[in-house]
């Protein structure tokens, strides 16, 4: 009966799971959106225990996934012939509770310079000496990435490797619903390449507030209240804010909380992607080189 059991709980983490991205490439070959949905996926899977996660990194094209645990703060690290991806699991709240969480900080000193958040910074300090052992003689290109908690420990994780002697460069680091890491010191110092996901209304990716010296980094990519990639700040920021408020009690959801779910960032990424591969097919089928059979049905004039 334990077996069955057993079965039944692996397809349990697979149901409603589609995973749209492959690797037959370099990740560094996909377009920025392409690496987006690949990251968001890879997000998704560090919430699964180490059995189907090395399951669907496999059906993504990674050969490997090392998983590392300590006190409650866990990552993973996916690895194939060409690349090399440190995901750390989040927190998904369901509740006032669990944003509370992230809002009762302070801050201590950082590695280099500037301050940094106490919590998150002590869930990278648990994890460190794993991921240095594991990342030590590294010589493939490097990504960083998470959702949530996850998304702030993946970006004390790459600033932190980044100025470590191992130093080499990031590729780059992608983060979903991240709150705020640190003050303007901290996240001005180290620059990365850094794509910082936020769903419209989430909550989490305005907690710990602006008025304790919290700061985001890295370049904004904003999902409006209809699902579409774009640039919206200001008033048009506020109006789009209400529009998916509105929308998500139509829908009898909480809006801030919904819009933090992973499933949510990899359905409008995946979205978003659908539509550049779209308008970019046309282009493509252009540039292809005719083949011998129909050069010949259609030799030039």
């Amino acid at each position: 009966m334990i077996p069955r059991r057993q079965d039944n709980a692996k397809r349990d983490w697979f149901r409603g799971i589609d995973l749209f991205s492959r690797l037959d490439d370099p990740i560094a070959e996909k377009t920025r959106l392409e690496q987006s949905l690949l990251f968001a996926e890879l997000s998704q899977i560090a919430y699964m225990p180490p059995e189907p996660a090395l399951e669907c990194a496999h059906k993504i094209g990674f050969d490997e996934a090392i998983f590392f645990d300590r006190d409650g703060a866990q990552a993973y690290r996916f690895r194939n012939a060409s690349d090399c991806v440190i995901v750390c699991r989040g927190t998904e709240p369901t509740d006032w509770n669990d944003v509370k969480a992230d809002v009762n900080a302070v801050t201590v000193l950082a590695e280099a310079v500037g301050r940094v958040h106490s919590g998150f910074k002590r869930e990278v300090d648990d994890l460190w000496p794993f991921i240095e052992r594991a990342l030590s003689g590294n010589r493939q290109p490097l990504w960083f990435a998470g959702h949530s908690l996850g998304g702030a420990m993946a970006t004390i994780c790459a600033r932190r490797y980044r100025l470590s002697r191992m130093g080499h460069w990031v590729q780059g680091l992608f983060t979903y619903g991240s709150p705020r890491v640190g003050n303007r010191a901290y996240v001005n110092y180290c620059r990365l390449v850094h794509y910082r996901w936020v769903n419209n209304n989430d909550i989490v990716t305005r907690v710990p507030p602006t008025w304790w010296g919290y700061r985001h980094g890295g370049r904004e990519m904003y999902i409006d209240a209809l699902g579409r990639v774009r640039s919206v700040v200001g008033w048009h920021r506020v109006l789009d804010r209400l529009r998916g408020f509105v929308v998500g009690l139509r829908q009898l959801q909480i809006d801030p909380l919904a819009d933090h779910s992973i499933e949510q960032y990899i359905a409008h990424i995946h979205a978003a992607v659908q539509r550049q591969r779209r308008a970019m097919a046309p282009h493509l089928r252009r540039r292809q080189p005719l083949s011998p059979e129909s050069a010949a049905a259609n030799p030039a004039r």
